[in-house]
């Protein structure tokens, strides 16, 4: 059924609160924008997750949105009359609003029937950015695609687009079941600068392969065939041996596990979407400690939107937030029913070991795993303006037909799966999606300045 609302609704009330809306968003656009331009070279987070399968067109691949009537819990009421809580809290939204209502949308409001009155849900999500990814998605050789925006310092969710072949209707964006893989350096990079008081330049060795991880390169050893790199380099490269070592002789499991939960790992994380947990298990084994740190295993999984929590801590220094994606609900009267907040979750790391990290990511992109797909970024004219950095993460399923690709980093998080055929990259969708923030971010800047 479609949420239709009354006429008296329709044609007196809500054109005056739909032009009062419109009124403070385009002054808090003009206010937003009138600020630093540094602060927007790190305000985009994003994460796709996409698992390439056969070729099979499913789902809302046109961007068609079809709106449903939403029911949330009944707000609760004096005795003498009818008063709504001033706010409702996620738990409550969470129970009232499924996810898949806000996958693909192609508007930033939407209607509800809250106890017989119709309210309205104003989003955080960029329209203009879903567009153009929701445009752009190859979903010709996709199983899943997952791609969540975020703006670090608040947590607000710009962007949630997916796709999921076998069920169109869900949301793979807030679903908590794809390995991890090598964007697990970030937390173990993270814990070895504060607890082993490692830098950029620090100097590490391994023996043998870059991307393999044997019991053998675990050993701490220094013959002729040893390599000598750096913390910056074996980052940027992805480098398991060294990390498998870092995990393995210098952090331990105590370590990794408290960093893991800090950065949001085996822990509810309060959103308007019901969000499954990122899990990770530890033995006792130290190579089982290697693999984690490394991210050479398929058992510690994660969601996109926590994907793109992970770069939002970095660029936010240090500081794990909330994520929200629901900025306000009100009545058709302008009563506030709801309103986000920014809550900040705990502080994963120091503001000293985020800078350095971001310094990693920063590599990744110039001389790392991801150069070949920001080739000739300083020569663009909207990415030569940003600061972009990220880390790249591969791995197969056991049946070696299914290749998870990821890139987490500021101003993008992208992760890619792979079958027989690959079709755009996890970085390739990364720059784009960046590219496409900052030209709209720009070209307002430019009319406010020019006004």
């Amino acid at each position: 059924m479609r949420n239709i609302a009354p006429k008296n609704f329709r044609s007196r009330s809500r054109p005056s609160w739909r032009n009062y809306q419109s009124s403070l968003q385009r002054d808090s656009s003009v206010k937003r924008l009138i600020k630093d331009a540094l602060k927007y070279s790190v305000v985009l987070s994003l994460l796709l997750v996409a698992f390439y399968g056969i070729i099979w067109r499913v789902g809302p691949a046109d961007g068609k949105h079809t709106r449903t009537k939403i029911n949330l819990l009944s707000a609760k009421k004096t005795a003498a009359n009818q008063v709504y809580k001033k706010f409702l809290n996620k738990k409550e939204i969470q129970t009232a609003i499924d996810g898949k209502n806000f996958i693909n949308r192609i508007d930033k409001s939407f209607d509800l029937v809250l106890d017989g009155r119709y309210c309205r849900v104003e989003t955080s999500l960029d329209i203009g950015l879903q567009n153009f990814i929701l445009k752009n998605m190859q979903r010709s050789t996709s199983r899943y695609i997952g791609i969540v925006a975020m703006e670090p310092s608040t947590g607000k969710v710009l962007l949630m687009a997916g796709f999921d072949k076998i069920n169109p209707s869900s949301n793979p964006c807030i679903q908590s079941k794809f390995p991890a893989a090598s964007i697990f350096k970030i937390v173990t990079a993270s814990a070895a600068i504060e607890k082993c008081n490692f830098n950029s330049n620090s100097t590490l060795t391994y023996n043998g392969n870059k991307y393999t991880l044997y019991k053998s390169q675990l050993k701490n050893r220094t013959n002729k065939y040893t390599n000598r790199i750096t913390l910056r380099d074996s980052f940027a490269q992805s480098v398991n041996p060294v990390f498998g070592k870092i995990g393995s002789l210098y952090l331990g499991k105590s370590n990794l596990y408290k960093y893991a939960t800090a950065f949001g790992f085996n822990r509810n994380i309060d959103f308007e979407i019901p969000l499954s947990p990122s899990h990770l298990s530890l033995s006792d084994e130290p190579y089982q400690w290697a693999e984690i740190a490394s991210g050479f295993n398929r058992e510690t999984v994660i969601s996109p939107l926590h994907g793109a929590l992970l770069g939002s801590t970095i660029l936010n220094r240090g500081k794990l937030v909330e994520p929200t994606i629901i900025e306000k609900i009100s009545d058709e009267t302008g009563h506030i029913l709801y309103e986000s907040r920014l809550k900040t979750i705990n502080h994963a790391i120091d503001d000293r070991t985020s800078k350095v990290v971001k310094n990693l990511m920063n590599a990744t992109i110039r001389s790392g795993t991801c150069r070949k797909y920001f080739r000739k970024y300083r020569q663009d004219p909207i990415l030569s303006k940003l600061n972009i950095g990220g880390k790249t993460g591969s791995i197969s399923n056991k049946a070696h037909n299914i290749r998870y690709d990821w890139f987490v980093g500021f101003a993008e998080e992208i992760v890619v799966g792979h079958e027989k055929y690959i079709g755009k990259r996890a970085s390739q969708y990364a720059r784009m999606a960046i590219k496409e923030y900052f030209r709209d971010y720009f070209a307002k800047k430019n009319t406010v300045h020019r006004s």
